[in-house]
């Protein structure tokens, strides 16, 4: 791949000083023979269009969570090729082609309790979503195409062009009185992508539906439990953030809230 493939750095503006710091788990991942720590651009890309400073957190044990969330002001869990093992959610595994991370499963599960128990402010996408749900106590549909009812909410074959995997696919209807009514109050329901496998069967205790897809797969949540910031969303407000109005209000409520939490717990020395 050459420079010129990466658009971040022609166009890449410093964050303002004491910028929030939010903490964004690694993938693990094997290149060739070798093993990686990886995240998508375009999460380090959203997390710095909301304001914040992203730390790219590689594997971690989880006697480690505090010393990690000393740094932070915010979390924000990525989307993932891989599935959270369905041992977390009492399940043999579905479909053994699929890939897993048990790594990243191992202390992003205990991350999200920890996380929400202080009130930092969470935003899960995709995979992270599904881990939200999963370290709350809730479960999943392995196959959410082979469920009665549902459609199929898979990406595109990878010979379409990516443009058209992360296209709109579906509307989903925004539940009244919640955190994503709040921050589109002129929006009943909104298009956006899909691009998953798997989907929350029941929902964990303490979370609230913020929005459904058409077949009735609950498609973004919020955490009513305790205090903070924390939604959860199915597709991928990341992609393309910049041009849209539904993922800009909700990177700059995240970056609102971590923005918070600074000025709170780690105000800048005068």
């Amino acid at each position: 791949m050459t420079a010129s493939a990466f658009t971040t750095t022609a166009v890449l503006q410093p964050l303002p000083p004491h910028a929030p710091r939010v903490l964004v788990p690694a993938c693990n991942r094997m290149l060739g023979r070798h093993p990686f720590h990886m995240v998508g651009q375009k999460y380090v890309d959203a997390v710095r269009l909301a304001g914040c400073l992203p730390v790219v957190v590689p594997v971690a044990h989880p006697d480690e969570l505090a010393d990690w969330l000393a740094l932070a002001d915010g979390v924000m869990l990525t989307g993932s090729p891989s599935n959270v093992h369905p041992a977390h959610f009492s399940q043999t595994v579905h479909d053994p082609r699929l890939p897993l991370d048990p790594a990243r499963d191992g202390w992003t599960l205990p991350l999200v309790r920890t996380a929400l128990a202080r009130g930092l402010p969470l935003l899960a996408i995709c995979r992270g979503f599904q881990e939200t749900n999963v370290a709350l106590g809730g479960t999943l549909h392995q196959a959410v195409h082979e469920q009665p009812g549902l459609a199929d909410h898979r990406s595109l074959p990878d010979e379409f062009p990516v443009e058209r995997q992360y296209g709109f696919a579906h509307a989903v209807t925004v539940a009244p009185d919640g955190v994503l009514a709040r921050l589109l109050p002129e929006q009943a329901g909104f298009e956006v992508n899909s691009l998953h496998g798997q989907g929350i069967d029941t929902l964990a205790s303490g979370l609230r539906v913020e929005a459904r897809a058409p077949d009735g797969l609950i498609e973004a949540f919020s955490w009513q439990a305790g205090p903070g910031f924390c939604l959860g969303v199915q597709w991928h407000p990341e992609w393309q953030a910049a041009s849209n109005p539904v993922s800009l209000a909700i990177f700059r409520a995240f970056g609102a809230a971590c923005q918070a939490w600074r000025d709170l717990h780690r105000p800048p020395s005068a």
